[in-house]
């Protein structure tokens, strides 16, 4: 009977994998339909002309965007998956329109757009259906923005196809042309490029040009465009960016002189020294925070680390992992050496983690990357792991199933060996969830520590775990502490069950934070695996009475495991994140230029970094930066409130931290008028010390 019901187990398995795996040539994503289009008027045929296309059908009033997005968003980007030989080309995107959103300006598309895409087929083709797959990844935005994707299939038939010929053909018609004989060239003028063009054609003289820069941090895209007709010459002036990160040798734009006309193409080289990159001749320079990192005194950066990571044990994501110690100290009270060994092998596995961890921080800033402490944590493959894993140590907890039942006896029996791993691994852990939890203390340090040489980066981490490891160490080492634990008795398997439940709302928040960073299709995907997992679990506990039903259990667990992760992976892998769109409260999303032009109006602001996974940022959130009186206090000043969010890697948010002498959140930044320096407060602000930043000359 039980192979019988684990036989239809898997064939249930399987038939909801063969679904989860087809996919279609069109699917609604939200808020469009997309398409995967064919247009091949001579058939599917080494030399021919075959072109595929993605079509989107934009609902009213939403749009997506050019390669170069202007001030906000992203580009759409197509990941194909096709045939040995066969080769997708580049995007052939059509000329954008501006797309003016308050004191931004974004490049992109409305209404109904098709971006096709030229395939090459190998010459050692020899007919027959192509099978190809699409997946589309696009921004979608009206007054907020939304990540959107598709995954699309086709099976492209090797006959003449041209039902789609309009809609392509008016898609290529309006691309940039490349022909027109129009020549540019540049030159740097101040803070300004100066653009002289020729060979435009006749009936644009007089008109009002647009310029589509395709580099997207030269120039101020909402800035007005200087144009002056000389003859058959146009001069543009384009004011330079104040945010600007690049400084090319040459450019390549498209000018158009109306809407909804192709637009014409240039390249053009750039003569001149660029100005320093984020100088505005207007703009007061604005200062890091004081007094630098690197001037804090090295012994008190270590006094800071070592606070910090005693206050650490505190937090509510490290309570569920220090349970489990608590529990098995309790095992092992009577068992002297045991306890002292597994006390000195837990502060090993801290500190050599938090050493591991910043060694790799440190390996990865110094080749370029803009990271911050919590890294790990911006990654929602890494969220699910750990929820995953938290997932199985409380229904390990709950007593609904034994790992070593799952486990090689090898193992098992080097596990017996060496009960000191065990508690190697717990400190391991626990240093994977409490990272990036920053207590009151750490800000400064882990700060300075990032810019000094690696040698003291890294005995201040050290410091920073021997703090967190301090407690658990002091009472396996002194038997007056332990005494003041409980003594073994009946009461160890109901604690023990009871410490599943910080585990579950630990898995809770985790899959809070993966909302915050992948949006519901992430959550939805994180529910089927932990729902696989346990399934898996349930079939390796059933008492098998064949050889074969054991096998056939085995076989739908790593059936379901495996499938639920292919549905999940296209949600649970990295993607970029859509432009933050606070608005609770009155506070806005944060960005270099808000702050700027708030400062330059004279107007005080105040900047909340923070991300999902930082519980302490949460905790702020919802008690000090929601307190009705300070907001109130904060609307009477005028105060300009910008929240930047950490969630997911932002290398913009990422070096504004490194500015103000800090590598993780919380930090709280208030620049008051006529200030040159942010004023930095503390990780856990009262509503006073908030009221007393703003009010201090």
């Amino acid at each position: 009977m039980l192979a019988r019901l684990l036989h239809l187990l898997l064939a249930l398995t399987c038939a909801l994998l063969m679904g989860w795996a087809q996919a279609a040539p069109s699917a609604d994503t939200g808020h469009a339909r997309a398409s995967l289009l064919v247009h091949a008027p001579e058939g599917v045929k080494p030399g021919s002309a075959v072109w595929l296309g993605l079509r989107i059908a934009h609902q009213p009033r939403w749009h997506t965007y050019w390669r170069n997005p202007g001030d906000s968003g992203l580009p759409t980007t197509l990941s194909w998956t096709l045939p040995a030989g066969f080769a997708a080309g580049d995007i052939a995107w059509p000329t954008p329109k501006q797309l003016p959103l308050g004191p931004l300006m974004n490049y992109g598309y409305d209404g109904d757009l098709l971006l096709p895409v030229r395939l090459t087929v190998p010459a050692a083709h020899k007919g027959g259906p192509v099978p190809t797959r699409l997946r589309a990844d696009f921004l979608i935005c009206e007054e907020v923005c939304i990540p959107e994707f598709a995954e699309l299939d086709l099976l492209v038939q090797p006959a003449p196809q041209a039902e789609h010929a309009a809609l392509f053909e008016r898609a290529l018609a309006a691309m940039p042309r490349t022909d027109s004989g129009a020549r540019a060239s540049a030159r740097l003028e101040g803070q300004a490029l100066l653009i002289e063009v020729t060979g435009l054609p006749t009936a644009w003289r007089g008109k009002q040009v647009q310029l589509f820069p395709e580099n997207g941090a030269v120039l101020d895209h909402p800035a007005p465009l200087g144009q002056t007709w000389k003859g058959q010459q146009l001069a543009l002036r384009a004011p330079l960016s104040a945010q600007r990160s690049e400084s090319p040798a040459a450019m390549d734009a498209v000018l158009t002189a109306e809407h909804g006309t192709p637009g014409i193409r240039i390249g053009f080289p750039i003569a001149g020294a660029w100005p320093q990159a984020g100088a505005a001749p207007e703009a007061p320079a604005p200062a890091p925070a004081a007094p630098p990192p690197a001037d804090r005194p090295w012994l008190l950066v270590l006094g800071f680390a070592f606070l910090g990571g005693a206050i650490l044990n505190l937090m509510p994501c490290v309570f569920p992992v220090l349970s489990l110690k608590v529990l098995g100290f309790a095992q092992h009270g009577g068992q002297r050496k045991r306890v002292v060994a597994g006390g000195i092998a837990y502060t090993v596995g801290v500190i050599a983690s938090f050493l591991l961890l910043a060694a790799l921080l440190l390996v990865l800033r110094a080749s370029g990357e803009q990271l911050g402490w919590g890294f790990q944590l911006q990654s929602p493959l890494f969220v699910a792991a750990l929820a995953i894993l938290f997932t199985l140590i409380g229904l390990n907890l709950a007593g609904l199933f034994e790992f070593r039942h799952f486990l090689p006896d090898r193992i098992v029996n080097a596990r017996a060996r060496n009960p000191v791993a065990d508690d190697f691994l717990t400190g391991v852990l626990a240093v994977a969830v409490a990272s990036p939890c920053t207590a009151p203390f750490m800000g400064a340090a882990l700060g300075a520590a990032l810019s000094w040489p690696a040698a003291q980066a890294l005995s201040v981490f050290a410091a920073l775990g021997a703090g967190m490891a301090a407690p658990y160490l002091a009472a396996s080492l002194f038997p007056g502490v332990a005494r003041l634990l409980p003594r073994p008795g009946p009461w160890m398997a109901r604690f023990k069950t009871v410490m599943a439940f910080p585990m579950f709302a630990t898995v809770v928040w985790l899959l809070w934070v993966l909302g915050q960073q992948a949006g519901i299709d992430a959550v939805a995907g994180l529910l089927g695996l932990l729902l696989a997992a346990a399934f898996a679990l349930w079939v390796g506990a059933i008492p098998a009475r064949s050889r074969a039903g054991r096998w056939i259990g085995v076989g739908c667990a790593i059936a379901a495991v495996a499938g639920t992760a292919a549905w999940s992976w296209p949600a649970l892998r990295q993607a970029p994140v859509a432009a933050n769109t606070v608005a609770e409260s009155g506070w806005q999303a944060w960005s270099p230029r808000a702050v700027q032009e708030a400062r330059q109006a004279g107007r005080p602001v105040f900047v909340d970094f923070t991300a999902a996974w930082c519980v302490t940022c949460q905790y702020n959130k919802r008690t000090t930066l929601a307190d009705p009186g300070l907001l109130q206090d904060l609307r009477a000043k005028n105060v300009l409130l910008l929240r930047a969010d950490w969630t997911r890697r932002d290398e913009t948010i990422t070096q504004a931290l490194k500015e103000l002498g800090r590598s993780g959140v919380p930090v709280y930044a208030v620049y008051r008028d006529g200030a040159q320096q942010a004023t930095l407060l503390s990780e856990l602000p009262s509503v006073d010390e908030v009221r007393q930043a703003l009010a201090a000359p």
